[in-house]
């Protein structure tokens, strides 16, 4: 859901007054069961991650197997049909691949005409992205836009814009130091932000290593643990007492924390890791076995803005990067010319340009 508010917050800029709406499709369409079948499906990519890189790697392609995934029952079409004629939108904007594929079919069986834009928020041409009656694409770098060209998406649907993060990510601190004292932080620390606890990221091998003091000691860890109100007690009573060690839950303002840092160590998911790459801070990768993580990943190492992390190496691979503040600083130039600045300013006045003069807009 971060990408559509990210569209929200810019198109209040671009445009204040736009009647905007953002719908989580799996709520809408199962009321009680969308919380359970989310629940199953993050216990799956935790405890058999290997079989979910397995099926996304098998999918990757158009194939008969895709089709028969892409289809959606009758019953969940007339619910999303119920939600367009409820709200009357102008255009209809997808953040999440089983909502573009429901616009798709129901278009294709004349059941609306609306506009259908796709915002693909990882570094992926994967299969459940695309779909026939798609009107536009709206891609996160020019290597997505030359993998959709080649799986036949026609140029005129796609328009690199850079995945969507809130407007706030544009505007860099002017002073740091003023910034981490602000916040608490040691502002002569080498402060390291550490996120992805809430997808069991945050193993005990890590713990373990910060337990037997393996780090320098001048290194400040943030770590944010999100919702993940079991992964955060577990973290305070296992380093208790850790000065070095800030344990976060959920932050309002998580911009200004991840500016302040010198390094983030996470997942590479899509959203985070623009968030990232737009405040031009290095990353460090978990590993992973989730195909579109792995496409982010080799993406952002192909530009030279992040590199693996392995964590029984973490603390040698750590004390190289802070031994070596040109490689530091490379990144960050790197990162400054891949990204895509205001990509959700620009992904909006996309989407105005499909149905000028449109007002309203839903978001699934």
């Amino acid at each position: 859901m971060q990408a559509a508010k990210a569209i929200v917050e810019a198109s209040e800029i671009c445009k204040p007054g736009m009647s905007v709406k953002v719908i989580d499709l799996m709520e809408w369409i199962h009321p009680r069961m969308h919380v359970i079948e989310r629940y199953c499906f993050l216990q799956g990519v935790k405890h058999l991650p290997s079989l979910y890189g397995f099926l996304y790697q098998k999918t990757r392609e158009a194939t008969p197997l895709t089709a028969l995934l892409k289809k959606f029952r009758q019953s969940s079409l007339h619910r999303l049909l119920e939600l367009i004629q409820q709200e009357r939108p102008t255009v209809l904007v997808s953040t999440f691949p089983p909502a573009s594929a429901a616009l798709s079919v129901l278009k294709e069986k004349k059941m609306t005409s609306l506009t259908a834009v796709t915002i693909i928020t990882d570094h992926s041409d994967h299969s459940y992205w695309i779909h026939p009656h798609t009107d536009l694409y709206l891609v996160g770098s020019q290597e997505v836009g030359e993998a959709l060209l080649k799986k036949n998406v026609p140029l005129h649907k796609i328009v690199v814009t850079g995945i969507p993060v809130r407007p706030s990510y544009n505007n860099k601190p002017s002073c740091k130091k003023q910034l981490r004292e602000k916040l608490g932080l040691d502002p002569s620390a080498f402060v390291v932000m550490v996120m992805g606890g809430g997808f069991g990221m945050i193993k005990g091998t890590f713990i373990e290593q910060l337990k037997s003091n393996q780090f320098p000691p001048h290194v400040q860890f943030v770590f944010v643990c999100g919702r993940n109100v079991k992964l955060l007690h577990r973290m305070s009573e296992a380093l208790e007492g850790r000065r070095n060690v800030l344990l976060k839950g959920y932050i309002d303002g998580i911009q200004d924390w991840m500016a302040c840092a010198d390094v983030l160590i996470t997942k590479p998911g899509g959203l985070t890791t623009s968030e990232a790459q737009a405040l031009q801070l290095p990353m460090m990768l978990f590993e992973s076995t989730l195909g579109q993580e792995l496409d982010n990943a080799n993406y952002l190492t192909s530009k030279g803005v992040a590199v693996w992390c392995e964590e029984d190496r973490l603390p040698e691979q750590l004390q190289r990067l802070m031994d070596n503040p040109a490689m530091l600083q490379a990144m960050r130039e790197k990162a400054g010319r891949s990204r895509q600045q205001h990509a959700a300013i620009h992904a909006v006045r996309q989407i105005m340009s499909q149905s000028a003069p449109a007002v309203k807009y839903g978001y699934v």
